[in-house]
């Protein structure tokens, strides 16, 4: 027993008839020996104490009154945050973060994970907390890109993001598109390089491409063809300027390559590369009404039966993106199969209706809604959607 600890003990001793002061010095103790299990504990005793109670819970104890039971909790609460931040700053992520979930404060296990670096040691439960606890994708996913690669990060993506929140996706989908761009990018500067003089640095993608006829001649390609375009269907999510240009210049690059490699998608983009440049050149401000009669046919006459409601969510969602909020509530109303459950498609009109402006256009977007909620008898949207009404014309 060393002589810290032996001091403890006599300060626990000489403050036996004061609870509190006792609990004070232990607490103390237990945060200058930066033992964060022992803190959690004493946290707990000293709410205990606070409250009346005796220090440690027993099998006898009964319930109490509901303002006992909301003192405990805060203390627990305290406690918890206390203790998870103690071990994050340790550098166990995983046991800091058990401690921390509680809480509800992701601002505050962020912060603290973004203080230590992801390493070969700590990978897996860095990964765990960061991606799949959705601590920080964005910068859980890059360290997936970093140490597994862009295969096994496609593919992470796939089965663990699509189901995800659409900024969870876009966090991911970023760091995805930025990796595999540059990556191109510079593999296709390389190829330039060992055949002729280097392409000059303001040169962008598209531009090497079209002076250099040469550089996917003959089946050529610079990266694997199947990451290019699953980074493409991935980008679809992305929505700032410079991200959507990335990904319209690889379907310049997708379009380019040789017949073997333009893999068909799924509607409303069986036409792989020119239907996302197409996407994405919309969204760009670019050809608007041209490309959205593209989609709006797609919409229109594609069997959902056959294959699905990706066309029709396709049209909503550039009508929602472009601005056009009313259209796209009025275009899904319309266009919505009856198979489909009107619970899948409520939340989502109501959230694009909220936008609609106006006032009256906005009313009258949240009526259509009301009005398609009574027709498929959705007791619970039509509820909904009356108080997103509400609160929208308050």
């Amino acid at each position: 027993m060393n002589q810290t600890q032996s001091d403890v003990f006599a300060l626990l001793d000489a403050h036996q008839q004061n609870p509190s002061e006792m609990l004070d010095q232990m607490i103390e103790f237990f945060r200058q020996a930066e033992k964060p299990m022992e803190l959690f504990e004493a946290l707990k005793m000293r709410t205990r104490n606070r409250i009346g109670l005796p220090l440690v819970n027993s099998d006898e104890e009964r319930s109490h009154p509901e303002e006992v039971e909301k003192q405990l909790e805060a203390g627990l609460l305290e406690a918890c945050r206390e203790a998870g931040t103690m071990l994050i700053q340790q550098g166990k992520v995983g046991e800091g973060w058990m401690y921390l979930r509680p809480t509800g404060d992701l601002e505050l296990a962020r912060k603290l994970i973004a203080e230590i670096e992801i390493g070969d040691e700590n990978y897996d439960e860095m990964i765990q907390v960061l991606l799949h606890e959705g601590i920080d994708v964005g910068r859980g996913y890059q360290a997936v890109l970093d140490h597994q690669g862009t295969c096994n990060s496609i593919t992470l993506y796939e089965q663990a993001l699509t189901g995800r929140s659409k900024t969870d996706r876009r966090a991911a989908a970023a760091r995805l598109l930025d990796h595999l761009y540059d990556e191109l990018v510079s593999m296709v500067r390389g190829d330039i390089s060992r055949r002729e003089a280097p392409a000059d640095e303001s040169e962008t993608l598209v531009e090497m491409l079209e002076k250099r006829k040469w550089l996917l001649e003959e089946g050529g390609y610079h990266l694997d063809t199947t990451h290019i375009s699953s980074t493409v269907k991935i980008s679809t999510v992305l929505d700032e300027p410079e991200q959507l240009r990335k990904a319209w210049e690889l379907t310049q690059y997708g379009r380019r390559l040789h017949h073997q490699f333009q893999y068909p998608g799924e509607e409303p983009f069986v036409d792989f590369y020119p239907a996302h440049a197409a996407f994405f050149s919309i969204l760009l401000g670019e050809n608007i009404d041209a490309g959205l009669k593209v989609f709006e046919r797609k919409a229109r006459s594609v069997d959902v039966s056959e294959h699905g409601t990706g066309a029709l969510e396709a049209y909503v969602d550039l009508l929602d993106r472009v601005g056009r909020h009313q259209e796209a509530v009025e275009a899904a109303i319309e266009l919505v199969p009856d198979e489909l459950p009107p619970q899948r498609i409520v939340p989502l009109l109501i959230e694009i209706a909220k936008k609609v402006t106006p006032a009256e256009n906005r009313s009258a977007a949240c009526g259509a809604i009301a009005q398609y909620c009574k027709q498929h008898e959705d007791i619970l949207g039509y509820a909904a959607v009356l108080d997103a009404s509400a609160s929208a014309s308050s």
